[in-house]
């Protein structure tokens, strides 16, 4: 197991992580800590508890509105491949008809 000392809103902590997750682990503390930072400039000063706390609940909202947008993109793709297999059956009926017709006059005109 690999340890990774990161920085949160000005101090270093020391958190295992999976070996050749560090730079992974780096990043989300990098995006925790621009969460951190931006709640005390809005909010002030508050308590560590607190402020990782407020920060963290900014970081879940995100987190969630993601979840939403790929839950509604997974059900348009899903309408839009059912629309599509529909679309599609319509063409093979369309090309099928116009196979007998054209198998028709050339029938005919073979004679």
């Amino acid at each position: 197991m690999a340890q990774v000392t990161i920085e949160v809103h000005g101090r270093p902590y020391t958190v295992g992580c999976e070996d050749g997750q560090e730079h992974h682990l780096v990043e989300l503390a990098r995006l925790f800590d621009l969460q951190v930072r931006q709640v005390s400039q809005e909010v002030g000063q508050l308590g560590e508890t607190r402020l990782f706390l407020m920060g963290a609940l900014l970081l879940a909202d995100e987190l969630s509105d993601t979840q939403l947008r790929l839950a509604s993109a997974h059900a348009e793709l899903s309408r839009l491949q059912s629309e599509m297999s529909r679309v599609e059956g319509r063409a093979a009926v369309a090309l099928d008809t116009a196979a007998r017709k054209i198998e028709a006059i050339t029938a005919k005109v073979t004679r």
